[in-house]
Parts: structure tokens; C-alpha cells; sequence
């Protein structure tokens, strides 16, 4: 099409540059002028627009799940990005036209094996021979195109996660999931209490995330996270933009072990008088997420019994909240 249009100019052009035509009598020798410098730069106008303009955009492809919830899937580590001075997030590889599609809220759980033998990366196997596997929440949008990233905090006692941030970018992990919780629904609640430490942020997180980004809801939420220090404090500078620009729906509480001299906010442990001034009143519009050490978990809302959720105790008990208004994860 362009040379077409490139000759058909040339032509043109040509035709009229070196002789005019006859003119008719009665008519103008430089009408025909006009009119033939007219159609040159109607022509050449045309095979612009068309250079110029974009092609159509393909249609989109849509996402399907790269998980399986009965099945480990082997997932490539892309990058490990160190986030403080003991946690670092973990984007992994997802397969083209695919994403988590996780429901809200929920986790997968991750495997201490390689789908494939490597020798720089053998697997991480407990005492009766068996890979460990342990629950872990995303902090990447479920939707979000061929890529899943974790924020994991390494435990220098611990088993698993020495084991993790020891992977380097090419090697695989055992994958598997979803393993929904409880199921986050616009305007199911007028408030929404968290009570998070440390590395509990993450299903918090996925909630808020997931929350926000929901034009119609109008779910508030008051999110109490406590750490040992502020450079323990993880994901502070998204969690505080999410609070910026959504000051009607979201408030941020950090709580520390023990602050500094210029530390305004709670500190110590979150005791039931601290859950008592952030945290909304007891109401069957409202709903109180936990999520953090054990220890942390039993004194505020009772132990967990394995994966159930085990009787309503500690300082949410004592304030009056009941068992359908409080979910463990």
C-alpha cells in the first residue's frame, strides 16, 4: 500500500510539474494546477496517517491459574530482592497467559524440593525422609500476569527459611495451592480490625490489597501491627501510600516492643487496653483478623488448634468479641 501511494504521489506530481494539461475553454490553466497539488498532498497525507497510526491491538488472552491445589508445581525463582536486614521477596516464574488467580484471602504452601535434581539446590528433607512444606501468603495482586512474589523473613533457627533465602534466581521450588481462609466480600462489614506481628502481615496484607481495589466498597479498616523495632517493620511505605490515598477506608496502627525516645505511637505488648483504643467495638458489622507468632496468636485470640481455629480466648475474648466475629489464620 505504501508504494502505491508513493507512486500515485510521484505521479502526480510529475503530470503537473512539467506541462498542464489542456484547459478547457472558459477554465483556468491554474485550477488544474490546484486541483493536482491537491490530490499530491491528499495522497501523501493518507500514507502518513497510515505509517503513523498503530496497528489494532491484539485481544487480550485471558489469564488462566498456574496453580493446582492437588498437585506441587516446580515454579523458576526469577529474583530475590533483599527488602531489611533479615527479610527479602521472592518473585517466581509463572508459565505465559497465566496468573496466581488466588482467591481472597487465601495461601499456598511450599515444598523444601525441587521438582528436578540439582546439586546446587538438593532438597531440604526432615527426619523421616520428607521434604518440609509450610503455608506461605503472596503479597503479589492475584491477577497479577506470570509472576508470584512472597516477602519471607529468614529465621536463623529455623528450617525452612534459611533453606529459601538460599536459592539463587534459576532454581525451582515445589508449589502448591490455593488453600482458601476466609473469604474477603465488598460491604460484608462496615470495619474491618487486624491485629498483625512481623511476617503475619502478608494475609493482612492480600486483604487491604484486594479491599482497595474495589471501587464500590466501603469496608473500612484498622490494621494494629506491631513489630520489634521500625526497621522491622515491613512493607511500611506501601501500607502507609495505601492509608494517603485512602484515608476514609484505611488507618494504619504500629505498635513496637520498645520504641525510641521519639516514638509516639503504642508500645510493649497489644494487650487488650491497646485492641480496646484502635480497634472497632464488638459488632456483627465487624470482623477482627489475627495473624503472627504463636505466642502473640493465644494471647489475643487463643491458640489455634493445628489448621482449625481452635476456642475464642485472651483479650479479644475479654473484650466481648465472639467466635464468628474473630478468624485466625
Amino acid at each position: 500500500m505504501a508504494f502505491v501511494l508513493r507512486r500515485a504521489a510521484a505521479t502526480n506530481f510529475r503530470r503537473y510539474s512539467t506541462a498542464a494539461p489542456p484547459s478547457a475553454p472558459g477554465t483556468s490553466s491554474k485550477t488544474g494546477l490546484y486541483i493536482g497539488v491537491t490530490s499530491v498532498l491528499g495522497l501523501a497525507a493518507a500514507y502518513y496517517y497510515m505509517q503513523d497510526s498503530p496497528a489494532p491491538a491484539a485481544p487480550k488472552v485471558p489469564l488462566t491459574s498456574a496453580l493446582d491445589k492437588d498437585n506441587f508445581v516446580d515454579l523458576k525463582l526469577k529474583k530475590i530482592e533483599p527488602y531489611n536486614h533479615n527479610t527479602a521477596k521472592f518473585t517466581f516464574e509463572l508459565p505465559p497467559n497465566t496468573a496466581s488467580l488466588l482467591p481472597v484471602a487465601s495461601c499456598v504452601v511450599i515444598k523444601t524440593a525441587p521438582g528436578k535434581e540439582d546439586p546446587d539446590h538438593p532438597p531440604l528433607l526432615d527426619a523421616k525422609g520428607k521434604p518440609y512444606v509450610r503455608p506461605y501468603t503472596p503479597i503479589s495482586p492475584s491477577d497479577h500476569p506470570e509472576e508470584i512474589t512472597f516477602l519471607i523473613k529468614k529465621y536463623d533457627t529455623g528450617k525452612v527459611t534459611p533453606y529459601l533465602h538460599a536459592m539463587k534466581p534459576g532454581q525451582t521450588i515445589g508449589i502448591k495451592g490455593p488453600f482458601p481462609k476466609t473469604p474477603y466480600k465488598e460491604n460484608q462489614y462496615e470495619h474491618i480490625g487486624m491485629i498483625a506481628g512481623g511476617s503475619g502481615l502478608t494475609p493482612m496484607y492480600q486483604v487491604i490489597q484486594h479491599a482497595l481495589s474495589i471501587p464500590n466498597d466501603k469496608t473500612k479498616i484498622t490494621f494494629l501491627f506491631s513489630n520489634v523495632s521500625e526497621a522491622d517493620i515491613l512493607m511500611r511505605e506501601t501500607l502507609d501510600a495505601w492509608a494517603q490515598k485512602h484515608p476514609d477506608r484505611l488507618k494504619i496502627v504500629y505498635a513496637l516492643d520498645k520504641g525510641s525516645d521519639k516514638w509516639t505511637g503504642p508500645t510493649g505488648y497489644v494487650t487488650k487496653e491497646v485492641i480496646q483504643k484502635y480497634l472497632p467495638a464488638p459488632s456483627e458489622k465487624v470482623q477482627i483478623l489475627v495473624c503472627g507468632p504463636p505466642g502473640q496468636v493465644k494471647s489475643v485470640a487463643g491458640a489455634k488448634d493445628g489448621m482449625k481455629q481452635g476456642e475464642l480466648g485472651g483479650a479479644l475474648k475479654e473484650l466481648g468479641y465472639t467466635p464468628e466475629q474473630v478468624f485466625k489464620f
